[in-house]
């Protein structure tokens, strides 16, 4: 059995001043939200700050830097996500101990997480050329968009199995 939580609250209250922006940057209350409004937390919630900032008018002033700003937590945390699923002792050693049939989703997520990874680093390197058109990083940082919730969906999907799927037995 998994020891440790395995689902985080979807919603928490994160006041904005958790990320505070770096010295010259305006808090935008469209980006960030407003102190005390709930956000998800987590991954989940660098993620949607992310997501809010690529969405923002590429005309608005300091719009790279914010995108820039907003991907830094993104990166930090798919990196403590892939150290505590693939970790020594990491939840997807814990799944296959428990259910060796699911080897093929962890082998999946776990080629998916050196995927993310390099897409994150893409996009970096891309909001950080000021000459590079605001399409091709909005274009960019979409397709890491679309990779990290088709990846949340596939482990959610892949723990739902590995504790809800009824093997047979009982009536």
């Amino acid at each position: 059995m998994v020891a440790g939580p395995v689902q985080q609250p979807s919603l928490v209250a994160r006041p904005s001043a958790a990320h505070p922006h770096p010295a010259g940057l305006p808090a935008d209350p469209h980006l960030i939200g407003l102190p005390g409004e709930p956000r998800p937390a987590g991954l989940a919630g660098d993620v949607h700050a992310f997501g809010r900032a690529v969405a923002v008018a590429a005309t608005e002033p300091r719009w790279r830097e914010e995108v820039l700003f907003r991907l830094r937590p993104v990166g930090q945390g798919f990196a403590e996500h892939v150290r505590v699923t693939e970790g020594p002792a990491g939840l997807y050693r814990e799944l296959l101990a428990q259910s060796p049939r699911l080897d093929h989703g962890v082998r999946l997520l776990t080629r998916e997480h050196a995927a993310i990874t390099a897409a994150i680093l893409a996009v970096q390197r891309v909001a950080e050329q000021p000459e590079i058109n605001p399409d091709e990083l909005r274009h960019r940082a979409g397709n890491l968009l679309r990779r990290l919730a088709r990846h949340r969906r596939r482990g959610a999907d892949l723990l739902w199995e590995a504790y809800q799927t009824d093997l047979g037995g009982e009536t």
